[in-house]
């Protein structure tokens, strides 16, 4: 079509002065059918089809755009800019000429006139020539391929729980089984020392005689043993309680309560509360904190949670004399927190599966702390990256938006 196109244009050109009137007329007659040809078969398409001139103003779109961000008849000649403001119109109108590739790809949503998640695919309309004389938009509603992605993630998330649910029961049954054995020998060595406090004589074939004083040092032995089965097993309650915690928390997630709040401050915080801790294991901590962070919404006692689990998961990786790195930043649309340890760091082969229920490289962990982390941060609409290399480290970075989406309405176009 392209090809049969460029040689009609061709040819009228090359004979467009030696034609008369009426073959003007069968030109512009042939050139109106293929117009119109074109406009129906753009109309019928689903996508939005949208052009620009080199300085980004509107010169044509179908009805779909119309469908998808509400656009008129009267925005021709506006800039683009102003209709889709969520969009790089920078990185499009220079053709993407630093990548290597002159085509553009963008995601982004809108809300007008309803909420929507659209992908923009942009190229120049003379990508032979060295300067580009507008670009070609193609607007695609992805809007239900992007639901089903949710509702895969969804999906998943409740065959993660009915996993959480299997999983529970094995994950208690160890420390209950310990307890049920320590409670045992606590018995024991309570008849022991009643024994050796009365008196009697441990024997059986002696039983019924009696010593003349207490036996004090089977009392003290009896005493020590006991101490030291109920130090375990207030570490197994203790193992109890977390599990039981982390996993409550992993299916029962509480709603953000959104506020403007300082990432410093909930670093500053969650530092203060594990400093015992940190300081117990012998372990350093550098703190490269941003002065000039801006605030932005979040729940700081989820965001606290979230590092709590981070930093508790590189405490864990590190031996005594290891370095804890806290840092923050910001870019143009986000803040950051990073949490660094000088640990082991994970093989590229457990990278995918870190984040997975129940999946944890350490011996007693509960495999719960990231799935957590990262449910926190989908649900402020940030991302986690992370970063590891055997033997130097591991580090995480929660990117969060410096903003809440709002619902925009175009405005309405002057008339003077």
């Amino acid at each position: 079509m392209a090809a049969t196109k460029s040689s009609f244009l061709d040819k009228v050109l090359g004979r467009i002065s030696r034609l008369d009137a009426e073959g003007l007329q069968t030109v512009v007659q042939r050139l109106a059918r293929e117009r119109q040809f074109l406009e129906n078969l753009f109309n019928a398409i689903e996508d939005g089809v949208l052009v620009v001139d080199e300085r980004g103003r509107i010169i044509y779109f179908n009805q779909a755009v119309t469908r998808l961000i509400g656009v008129q008849a009267d925005v021709e000649g506006r800039p683009v800019s102003e209709i889709l403001p969520e969009v790089n119109w920078e990185q499009i109108l220079r053709g993407d000429r630093a990548g290597g590739s002159r085509v553009v790809r963008q995601e982004f949503e809108v809300q007008f006139p309803r909420p929507r998640f659209l992908r923009l695919y942009a190229a120049p309309l003379d990508a032979e020539a060295a300067g580009s004389i507008g670009v070609a938009l193609i607007l695609h509603d992805a809007t239900e391929a992007r639901q089903k992605t949710f509702e895969a993630i969804e999906s998943e998330r409740l065959q993660a729980l009915t996993l959480l649910a299997a999983s529970v029961a094995h994950e208690i049954g160890n420390p209950l089984n310990a307890l049920h054995i320590h409670l045992q020998l606590i018995e024991r060595q309570l008849k022991k020392l009643r024994a050796a406090l009365r008196g009697e004589v441990p024997d059986p074939a002696a039983r019924g005689q009696k010593q003349a004083a207490p036996d004090m040092e089977a009392a003290a032995e009896a005493v020590a043993k006991l101490d030291q089965f109920l130090t375990v097993a207030k570490g197994e309650v203790n193992r109890l309680d977390y599990i039981v915690t982390q996993f409550l928390q992993a299916i029962r997630p509480a709603p953000l309560h959104l506020r403007l709040a300082s990432l410093n401050e909930v670093v500053e915080k969650t530092l203060a509360l594990l400093q015992p801790e940190l300081d117990n294991r012998g372990l350093n901590v550098k703190l490269k904190l941003s002065r000039t962070l801006p605030v932005a919404p979040m729940d700081p006692t989820q965001m606290q949670q979230a590092l709590v689990n981070l930093i508790k998961n590189a405490m864990q990786a590190m031996t005594r004399g290891g370095t804890l790195t806290l840092a923050t930043g910001e870019s143009a649309d986000g803040v950051w927190v990073s949490v660094a340890d000088t640990g082991c760091g994970i093989p590229q082969e457990q990278l995918n599966r870190i984040f997975e229920p129940f999946y944890t490289t350490k011996k007693k962990g509960t495999g719960l702390g990231l799935m957590i982390v990262q449910r926190i941060i989908r649900a402020h609409g940030g991302r986690i990256e992370l970063e590891s290399h055997v033997g130097r480290g591991t580090t995480f970075r929660l990117w969060l938006p410096l903003h809440e989406r709002k619902p925009r309405l175009l405005e309405a176009p002057s008339h003077d």
